[in-house]
């Protein structure tokens, strides 16, 4: 699912809002989430899962092109978790 679907299924399911008040909805709830990531905080959302970060070490790839070595900085990246009940759900889908 895409952005623009999950736009329209939420404004399907809620048609006393418009498609643009749905999507403004959705913008705050991103942003919320990439904002407290940036922080170096953690969000959790009960039965769905927890975003938070982790720490990824500085390594040498390699230009897949050219095949020279290439320094790959430390960096932070974003990782999710998901919760019980969804691990279940996704188990329970067979």
């Amino acid at each position: 699912m895409i952005r623009s679907e999950l736009v329209q299924e939420l404004s399907a399911e809620n048609p006393e809002l418009r498609p643009d008040e749905v999507d403004a909805i959705v913008t705050v709830f991103f942003d919320a989430i990439s904002d407290q990531l940036a922080k170096d905080g953690r969000v959790e959302l009960r039965g769905f899962g927890a975003f938070s970060t982790r720490q990824r070490e500085g390594r040498t790839g390699r230009n897949p092109r050219t095949g020279e070595a290439v320094d790959v900085p430390a960096k932070r990246v974003p990782y999710f978790k998901p919760g019980k009940e969804m691990r279940e759900r996704l188990n329970d889908a067979d």
